[in-house]
């Protein structure tokens, strides 16, 4: 499969991307730091719960997310290894389950931009194993939780 993540196809490709009003020193440093990631990381209503945090290249993140679904306490568990990190540029991790053959697995590449006023510009490319699991994810909402991790991002910038 990892063969298969180094190789892109956009139709398996979520690109999500969102202007922040902050450098992309800073910007940057709020993926390094586990503590301030697991404050905003995440779609909204949903908290993270970290068990585990080397956040360099070879590293991983080992959290869960937790949130109330039907009246019920619910947790996702996730893991994120670090495969590439360019400090200010660029993050490239595998995306899952801790489960280490999870056929779900999918690589996000993040990159950081800085215009010429000093936004940064925050571009999250997801590339999963097959255009049918893509669709998937699109389906229960991945674009609309990905875009909440963004803003989280954005109003922990602002805070």
């Amino acid at each position: 499969m990892t063969n298969l993540l180094e190789t892109w196809s956009l139709d398996r490709e979520i690109v999500l991307t969102k202007l922040l009003n902050h450098p992309r020193d800073k910007v940057f440093a709020a993926w390094m730091d586990p503590k301030a990631l697991a404050q905003w990381y995440g779609p909204a209503g949903l908290s993270i719960e970290s068990h585990e945090a080397d956040i360099r290249e070879g590293g991983v993140w080992r959290f869960d997310m937790v949130g109330v679904f039907e009246g019920k306490q619910q947790r996702f568990p996730n893991l994120m290894r670090f495969v590439e990190i360019v400090p200010n540029e660029r993050i490239v991790m595998d995306y899952g389950t801790p489960d280490p053959n999870d056929p779900d697995r999918f690589r996000v590449t993040v990159t950081f931009d800085e215009q010429s006023d000093g936004k940064t510009v925050l571009t999250m490319r997801q590339l999963h194993p097959s255009a049918k699991r893509r669709q998937v994810v699109i389906g229960f909402g991945a674009v609309e939780y990905g875009l909440q991790t963004m803003d989280g991002l954005a109003a922990w910038l602002d805070g």
